[in-house]
């Protein structure tokens, strides 16, 4: 698999807007969101067993194994073999729409996705219930992933980053709950309390244009639309029974 400085789902994208710090936003079918604290948790793990050195000392070129690499996978035709640099065979190209969700740029780019996945993932969770809310996010991770493939064709930089399935949790918290109430630090110092439609939507608006004015190759801002976007419909048929579209509702104390 090709090498190189890789393609971050999101580092730029989260941190240059504003970073959640808890919403009003009680649970109603769950206890517990199981699902949503599970994929931080093994977030966290991955980042500490494989990338920091700490544990398991993986080269670059063998992290980029996991990593989504357009070209190389749209040359997977037959079904080729990522392999480690050491030789060892590690996963098939296409299952590295799975594995590159779970790989980080740094800590900062791992607490910005984490951040977003614990304020507003567990409401979505709470929405779908817990085996379609784990499907939902590898679905929009899977779907952002191609985006950026479908759009960059030739590249072959490594995608790391979970922020394209973030993305669809955005897309679809923003759908069910825009007036819900957020607290949020703007530019990673000032609190402030608005809506989810004012805090999510100017995150929205920045990656659109940060699509066609920012000069960060180092930020995959098609896999944050495509991301959104997959969150966008799959939300309209994946929510529970019952479960409103764009509820009014302001959220508990």
């Amino acid at each position: 698999m090709c090498c190189g400085c890789p393609v971050k789902t999101g580092e730029a994208g989260w941190s240059s807007v504003f970073v959640p710090l808890h919403d009003t936003n009680p649970l109603k079918k769950i206890r517990f969101p199981y699902v949503t604290v599970g994929l931080i948790v093994l977030n966290v793990a991955v980042y500490v067993v494989l990338q920091t050195g700490w544990v398991v000392p993986l080269e670059d070129e063998d992290l980029s194994a996991f990593a989504v690499v357009p070209a190389q996978l749209l040359a997977d035709a037959g079904g080729s073999t990522a392999f480690l640099a050491s030789g060892a065979v590690l996963v098939p190209e296409r299952l590295t729409l799975v594995t590159y969700m779970f790989l980080h740029g740094g800590w900062v780019h791992l607490t910005g996705n984490m951040l977003f996945l614990w304020v507003f993932g567990d409401n979505i969770e709470d929405a779908m219930g817990h085996i379609r809310f784990i499907m939902f996010y590898l679905m929009c991770g899977i779907f952002a992933a191609l985006a950026h493939t479908y759009m960059l064709p030739a590249s072959d930089l490594p995608l790391i980053g979970a922020s394209g399935a973030v993305a669809g949790v955005i897309a679809a918290y923003l759908i069910l709950h825009p007036k819900v109430k957020v607290w949020v630090l703007a530019l990673w110092r000032i609190p402030i309390r608005i809506t989810a439609a004012w805090a999510l939507g100017i995150w929205i608006l920045a990656q659109i244009a940060s699509l066609f004015f920012a000069n960060e190759e180092a930020v995959a801002w098609w896999a944050h639309l495509g991301g959104l976007l997959a969150g966008a419909v799959f939300i309209l048929f994946m929510r529970r029974r019952g479960v409103m579209l764009f509820d009014r509702t302001r959220g508990g104390a």
